[in-house]
């Protein structure tokens, strides 16, 4: 059976509480529908920008947009297969009910990834050669990684599902269940092609699955190809896969958690100023200054707040301070209590 080793670290549970933090403020902000649809689409480009890009694709956004919207851009045919393949793995996700992870799962993802660029019979099949990862120079290659035996192949990927779905029902962190579930595909190889998109592509399912979509917001690829060395480093635990079953995996799960948590911060900047609070239940759009954030963000964490708290935080006067609460009032996001003199102010 699977039995990964791991520690939840300082660093891990902090960067989960904060997560579970901001999923609840993710999920509960009303966003106009319109800014919603324009950053899931802005989300699922940036995903199969930077997931492609991992393994070597050198279209742009730009481009990529461009051949999703059904266009014609001048690139290799495998280039522009993975592009659509993987909008298409990322289109199967998000319609798939299934509350566990099977086989069949891993299986289809891969299918969906490598149509019209392997042959039919290795589509969504296991691989039936041994995989070797080379570090290659102009001078030398060596070999990094040697993956396990490809016999072995189908019991691996079978032990990895029940080891997800007894996990979820253990009330483990989907989060590190699916920065597990990452590592062991990218470890096991089970393919001929396409292994490392399958990964980041099962942790997504995971996500989905679990019900931590983040509303479909945001794209852990950003933060892996923004440093493909730190990204290939954290991941590669050991010259084989006996070594790195053997091995921890707590290194890998807080590089992983910490990225996880400055995607959703990310998503957090681009949608607090997006609130669709409307008062009195009314779909206007709201649009809130850099400094009624601050003074919402401040609410968030002490329940109350005072003209003479905003007085101390944005370094204003007690004249402008009370001009901000009177605009939040207005727009139906913040409710007075008390008099004049010990006057509170509280989230509506």
């Amino acid at each position: 059976m699977f039995d990964p080793k791991f520690k939840i670290t300082p660093g891990i549970l902090n960067a989960l509480n904060r997560i579970e933090v901001l999923k609840a403020d993710i999920d509960k902000c009303r966003i106009h529908p319109k800014e919603e649809y324009r950053l899931k689409k802005a989300a699922m480009l940036s995903m199969v920008h930077h997931s492609t890009a991992i393994e070597g694709n050198t279209l742009n956004e730009f481009e990529i947009k461009k051949v999703l919207a059904g266009g014609k851009i001048d690139a290799l045919p495998r280039e522009i297969y993975e592009v659509k393949n993987y909008k298409k793995a990322l289109d199967w996700i998000s319609a798939r009910k299934s509350s566990s992870i099977t086989e069949k799962d891993v299986l289809k993802i891969h299918r969906l990834l490598s149509m019209k660029i392997l042959p039919e019979n290795r589509s969504g099949k296991y691989r039936k050669e041994p995989v070797y990862v080379v570090a290659r120079t102009p001078s030398s290659q060596e070999i990094r990684y040697t993956a396990p035996d490809d016999k072995k192949v189908k019991t691996l990927v079978g032990n990895l599902c029940k080891w997800i779905n007894a996990s979820s029902k253990e009330k483990l962190s989907p989060i590190i269940i699916a920065g597990i579930a990452h590592a062991e595909i990218a470890a096991i190889h089970p393919f001929a092609d396409g292994n490392g998109r399958a990964a980041r592509l099962l942790a997504t399912l995971i996500l989905y699955t679990e019900k931590y979509d983040f509303r479909k917001l945001f794209a852990l690829e950003n933060y892996y190809n923004g440093n493909r060395p730190a990204y290939y480093d954290a991941i590669h635990l050991g010259k084989n896969y006996k070594k790195r079953s053997e091995g921890d995996l707590t290194n890998w799960l807080e590089y992983f958690t910490s990225g996880f948590l400055w995607e959703m911060e990310l998503v957090m900047d681009k949608i607090k100023h997006l609130l669709y609070l409307g008062k009195n239940g009314s779909q206007e759009k709201i649009v809130l200054s850099k400094q009624e954030i601050q003074i919402l963000d401040f609410l968030q964490d002490m329940n109350d707040i005072t003209s003479k708290d905003i007085v101390e935080i944005l370094t204003v006067s007690k004249r402008t301070a009370q001009r901000y609460l009177a605009g939040l009032m207005k727009k139906g996001l913040v409710k007075k209590e008390g008099d004049k003199k010990g006057a509170r102010y509280l989230m509506k």
